[in-house]
C-alpha cells in the first residue's frame, strides 16, 4: 500500500470517529437521551443500517461520490492529502474530548480548501438565525399541544411515541448524511471504488459502535442539559423540526455549499430554550439565555481554531 493511500485511509478512520462523535450531539443526541433504558447495540444496528443504505446509494447515484456532490469543490486527496490534513480530525477529537461542539464542517473542509470558509460561514449562520426563529415559533405558538404532551414527564409515554421518534431521527440522520458525510469522504478520492467504499464502511459502522457504546460521550452532555431532551416526545419535536430545517438548507438554500449543522443544531435548541422560559412559568429565562451563552461561546472557540487552522493552509500551501 502506498504512503498516499494509507494518509488517506488513517485521515478517514479518524475523521469518522471524531466528526460523528462531536456532530452526536445535534443528529444522535436526543435518540440517545431518549432511549437510554435500552441496549446500546439495539440503537447502533439500526442507525448503522440506515448510514449503510445513504451512503452506498450516494455513491450510486452520484457516480462513486458518496458526499452526494458536496465534495467536488475540494481538491482530491491523491494528490494533496499531507499530515497537516490529517492533524484537523486530531484537534477535533481532543476539542470534543473537553466537550467543544466544535464545527467540523470549518476545521475539516477549511483544511483542504480555505478558500470556501466564506461561504459555509456565510450559509451557518443564516442556518443558526433560521432555526432559532423557526424552533421559537413552534415552540411558542403550539404551547397547548406541548403543554399536554409534556405535562408530565413521569407519566406513561404511549408507545406510538417511541416509532415516532425513532422514525424522526431516521430522517434527520439521512439529512444529516447527505450533507455533512462530506467532511469524513473528503479525506477519499472522489471516484470511489467498491473495495474503498466497502473499507470505508466497515470503518464507519465500526466507528459508530464506540460511540453508541459510549452513549455519546462527554459532548451530550450539550444535550442533556436542554430542558425536557430525555423526554421522548420532546425529542421526536425536536429531531423533526431539525429535518425540515436541514433537507431545507440542503435543497433549497445555496444547496452546493457544505455548512455547520452544529450551529444549525445550537440555533433549534437556543430558539426553543428560550420559548419555553417564556411560556412556562417553572423555567427560568435568565438560565435559558445562559445556557444559550454557553454553547454560543463553545462553538465560537471553535470557530476561530478553525479560521487559524485555515490560514495555516493558506500559508503552507504558498
Amino acid at each position: 500500500m502506498a504512503l498516499i493511500d494509507i494518509l488517506m485511509l488513517v485521515g478517514f478512520a479518524l475523521a469518522a470517529y471524531a466528526v460523528v462523535g462531536n456532530d452526536s450531539i445535534q443528529v444522535l443526541g436526543t435518540f440517545i437521551a431518549a432511549n437510554k433504558q435500552r441496549p446500546w447495540w439495539l440503537l447502533w444496528i439500526y442507525i448503522s443500517g440506515l448510514l449503510v443504505v445513504i451512503v452506498t446509494s450516494g455513491w450510486f447515484l452520484n457516480g462513486g461520490d458518496p458526499s452526494f456532490g458536496l465534495s467536488n469543490k475540494y481538491p482530491d486527496p491523491t494528490t494533496v492529502v499531507t499530515p497537516f490534513h490529517i492533524l484537523a480530525p486530531v484537534v477535533i477529537l481532543v476539542l470534543t474530548r473537553l466537550g467543544l461542539p466544535i464545527s467540523t464542517s470549518f476545521l475539516i473542509l477549511a483544511v483542504f480548501n480555505p478558500g470556501t470558509i466564506a461561504t459555509v460561514l456565510e450559509k451557518s449562520l443564516k442556518g443558526y438565525f433560521i432555526a432559532f426563529i423557526v424552533a421559537f415559533l413552534v415552540y411558542f405558538f403550539v404551547k397547548k399541544a406541548v403543554d399536554y404532551l409534556l405535562a408530565d414527564k413521569n407519566e406513561q409515554v404511549a408507545p406510538v411515541w417511541y416509532v415516532a421518534q425513532w422514525l424522526s431521527t431516521g430522517v434527520l440522520w439521512a439529512a444529516w448524511l447527505m450533507q455533512d458525510i462530506v467532511n469524513v469522504f473528503v479525506f477519499l478520492p472522489r471516484d470511489l471504488s467498491a473495495s474503498w467504499l466497502v473499507v470505508s464502511l466497515t470503518i464507519l459502522v465500526a466507528t459508530q459502535g464506540l460511540i453508541f457504546y459510549q452513549r455519546g460521550g462527554i459532548i451530550q452532555k450539550v444535550v442533556t442539559s436542554k430542558s425536557r431532551v430525555s423526554d421522548v416526545r420532546s425529542a421526536t419535536v425536536v429531531d423533526m423540526t431539525y429535518a425540515v430545517l436541514m433537507i431545507g438548507f440542503k435543497w433549497l438554500l445555496m444547496p452546493n455549499t457544505p455548512m455547520s449543522t452544529t450551529w444549525l443544531f445550537l440555533g433549534l435548541l437556543a430558539g426553543r430554550e428560550i420559548a419555553i422560559a417564556l411560556k412556562v412559568e417553572n423555567f427560568s429565562l435568565t438560565n435559558a439565555r445562559g445556557l444559550i451563552f454557553s454553547d454560543v461561546l463553545k462553538a465560537g472557540t471553535g470557530l476561530v481554531i478553525s479560521i487559524l487552522f485555515a490560514f495555516l493552509a493558506l500559508y503552507l500551501a504558498s
